[in-house]
């Protein structure tokens, strides 16, 4: 028995894998000033619908795959710990220089954003390595050691050091983390070289600093989470989600908290790219996660999840980059839980603002007043009341009303199924926006993609965001309201590794890429021998990174590592490279030789055969109750069971489809069917019909 947790800003989702591959959702309220409890709610949740007890439930798990923003939020809120940045010297503001933009190019008022250590923090070591790894200022150990007294006396709780050049020769990296853990043996400290080899030194800076910062935190964090799921009955193998869409056992996370960062949606991706090719026809998926916080949206291509090194935390450019591999997601805050409401000027907002799982939406009666997505889709008839969680929990219509119609509907002096309708349209509007930026925006046609919806929030408005982007097809699994937790199941043990090695098409030095390639095959190869007794099989994919001479930035392209052995091989790669850059930029200079900057190896454990989940073959029939559709008003829909829709039946709209973890809403126009894996598949229908206009209220 397997199990997956993935804690969230509002729920804590819960999968379990019995022993014939078998996939179950629960879902509890995170507790965010003790996630750990919210985690053994959830096991208290499963256990009491399995019959049995939390421990003997926790104990017959093999592994538990965790989840969490935990690091995320520190970074966000600034509750990391008090971390000191080492640099060369004369090089001090590379956190406060970064690279960016603007996002309001002619705001003069917006101040410029803070570096991640101040520069109080921050301090110089006379040593210089040049570009081509020569020293030409050589480090003095006793300069070390006065420099790690200075840290004591700076009250440091963590350090990063980030020397120039360290990538091409670490030798003055490694003798200050040597002398640091020596003199400062409390004090973590993370090397820029060893974590993130890249070549830009803002990035390399930024991600050591965040690392280092989190190091404390997470390493309790983590520890804590271990001991207390023990005690539980858990003696299995715990793994943490990394942002890199794999896994990782948690002592690696614990010794680079990195890994944690966006380690939730980065499995959403994984998940979707499995149920689109087992439920969908078209060859891209747009796998959008919607929770109680944000919307997560991202793009598979050709099996392919992308990946960035600009993942910011926070607001872009104002934020922190953290220069570190990780799955391209983009985020907007609109989930379920985010809050609506109307400024001084008599505009409506929703979001970014969340009601969080404490108090949560007006309807969950825990004390919050003002309205969210869910309380106006509630407003709206597409939650049943008395169906929430499986009917665990049961929702306050009365107190949705009256949240709904204080905050939003006499501000705006409209009825309150309007304003209901109006949050629910401009949420979708949100939602759309950010599956733009990510298709559209990129040269991407999203109607060329069938849409994947995940979380628990995806079903209000899956089928409008599928018309408005023209996709032809628009699938929520049966795992989709814990899209992240069933992705971990799936997700393989995997860590990247990147080695600088920087030449020429034109002048390749086949010695020196074959060291550098080896070098990966060897860190591969160890990976996959700790990996343990578990996985099933392994494997390994190497890339290059390059450009065209005098690029600034570089394209990640998928190689045969036995093409860098001849020159032959080596035409091959440069035509890949022209390939993948006309697929990116829809240009590309054939004539043009490349410089490859560096090589990356990825190391894959495949831990389990994913199965697709089987229910019985339906049959029933709806019930039906009023709903409210925007455009088009009070409308009789079907209400079904997911259990009881019949297999590959077609059914019209208006209908809601629920499930104890979702409720999903086929408004008019559109049509769904049942797969027999539980998936249910939907034709948004042609753009233009009533439901889709847009709210003019605003």
């Amino acid at each position: 028995m397997r199990f997956a947790v993935d804690t969230g800003g509002t729920f804590t989702d819960l999968v379990i894998e019995d022993g014939s591959g078998s996939l179950t959702i629960y879902k509890s309220p995170t507790t965010p000033a003790d996630p750990v409890q919210g985690i053994l709610d959830a096991f208290q949740v499963a256990a009491d619908e399995l019959g049995r007890s939390r421990e003997s439930l926790l104990s017959a798990g093999s592994m538990l795959f965790h989840g969490t923003t935990r690091g995320l939020n520190a970074v966000l809120t600034g509750n990391v710990a008090r971390t000191a940045l080492v640099t060369t010297a004369g090089h001090p503001d590379m956190l406060l220089l970064r690279e960016g933009g603007r996002t309001q190019i002619f705001n003069q008022r917006r101040p410029y954003p803070d570096p991640y250590v101040p520069r109080s923090l921050t301090f110089e070591l006379a040593e210089r390595i040049d570009a081509q790894g020569e020293v030409v200022t050589a480090l003095d150990e006793a300069a070390v050691v006065e420099l790690a007294r200075s840290l004591r006396a700076a009250e440091a709780e963590a350090v990063a050091v980030c020397l120039l050049w360290s990538i091409v020769n670490p030798a003055h990296e490694l003798l200050v983390g040597e002398v640091l853990r020596r003199e400062l043996p409390d004090v973590p400290v993370t090397l820029s070289h060893h974590l993130n080899p890249c070549l830009r030194e803002y990035r390399r800076a930024s991600s050591a600093a965040i690392d280092a910062s989190l190091k404390p935190l997470m390493t309790t964090y983590i520890a804590g989470a271990r001991a207390r799921l023990a005690d539980a009955g858990f003696q299995g193998r715990l793994l943490m989600m990394t942002s890199s869409g794999g896994a990782l056992d948690a002592a690696i996370v614990a010794d680079a908290p990195i890994h944690s960062l966006n380690s939730g949606p980065s499995m959403a991706p994984v998940a979707g790219r499995f149920f689109a090719g087992l439920d969908a026809e078209a060859d891209m998926a747009v796998v959008a996660d919607t929770g109680g916080t944000s919307y997560d949206v991202s793009v598979v291509r050709d099996g392919r999840i992308p990946w960035t090194r600009e993942s910011w935390i926070g607001q872009p450019f104002l934020g922190h980059m953290t220069g570190f591999p990780s799955v391209d997601v983009r985020s907007v805050g609109a989930g379920g839980g985010s809050l609506a409401y109307v400024d001084a000027g008599g505009m409506l907002h929703v979001g970014p603002e969340s009601a969080s799982a404490v108090p949560g939406p007006a309807c969950y009666g825990r004390g919050g007043e003002r309205p969210t997505l869910t309380d106006a889709c509630l407003v709206l008839g597409y939650l049943n009341p008395d169906y929430f969680l499986g009917g665990r929990s049961r929702l306050d219509v009365d107190a949705a009303v009256k949240a709904v119609d204080v905050h939003v509907a006499r501000p705006l002096g409209l009825p309150v199924h309007e304003a209901a309708a109006a949050i629910w349209e401009l949420a979708t509007e949100h939602m759309v926006g950010a599956i733009e930026e990510i298709t559209s925006h990129q040269g991407v046609d999203p109607s060329r993609a069938v849409l994947v919806g995940g979380g628990g929030a995806a079903g209000f408005n899956t089928v409008a965001i599928g018309r408005r982007l023209s996709c032809p097809e628009v699938i929520v699994p049966l795992m989709g309201p814990a899209l992240s937790a069933a992705g971990a199941l799936i997700s393989e043990l995997s860590r990247g590794f990147e080695v600088n090695g920087k030449t020429r098409s034109d002048a390749f030095d086949h010695e020196r890429v074959a060291a550098v390639i080896g070098e990966l095959e060897t860190r591969c190869r160890k990976f996959i021998d700790d990996a343990g007794k578990d996985i099933l099989s392994s494997e390994v994919e190497y890339a290059m990174e390059a450009r065209y001479p005098n690029q600034v930035w570089t394209l990640e392209v998928p190689i045969d590592p036995e093409l860098t052995r001849t020159p032959e091989g080596v035409e091959k790669l440069v035509e890949a490279f022209h390939i993948a850059h006309q697929e990116t930029f829809a240009v590309a200079d054939a004539a043009s030789p490349i410089e490859i900057e560096s090589w990356h190896a990825r190391a894959s454990c495949r831990l389990s055969d994913p199965r697709p989940p089987v229910l019985a073959p339906g049959g029933g029939t709806p019930a039906s109750r009023e709903i409210y559709l925007a455009g088009a008003g009070w409308r009789t829909a079907a209400v079904w069971r997911l259990e009881d829709v019949p297999v590959e039946r077609p059914q019209p709209g208006p209908a809601i489809v629920e499930t104890a973890t979702t409720a999903i809403l086929v408004d008019e126009g559109a049509s769904f069917v049942r797969r027999s894996s539980g998936t249910l598949h939907m034709v948004p229908g042609p753009r233009g019909e009533a439901t889709t206009a847009k709210a003019e209220v605003i």
